[in-house]
């Protein structure tokens, strides 16, 4: 079972990296802080010092075509904002 799904990479999460030294990741919904923490330190090799989850609940779209209204749900997922220790940073550029 894959823990860490990816890594979120958006304005306001590069934002945290940079003043806070927090780095986002979507995660399994069934993953717990504890099991989080161990993968994103075994992955990254890192140490981490706080974990924070979100779930997020898939909210229902709907539109107008052609055909008549078409209705269907996004996917739920969660989040985990990730706290690193002091002098430590995660570089997700560094491959490219």
């Amino acid at each position: 079972m894959s823990i860490i799904l990816k890594p979120m990479v958006t304005e306001k999460m590069t934002h945290l990296t940079e003043k806070l030294n927090r780095v986002g990741f979507i995660v399994d919904k069934k993953a717990n802080k504890v099991e989080i923490k161990k993968a994103i330190e075994d992955f990254y090799n890192v140490k981490v010092a706080d974990v924070n989850t979100i779930s997020y609940a898939g909210k229902t779209k709907s539109r107008y075509t052609k055909a008549g209204f078409v209705k269907g749900r996004t996917d739920a997922f969660k989040k985990a904002i990730v706290t690193l220790a002091e002098g430590e940073n995660i570089d997700f550029y560094s491959n490219i």
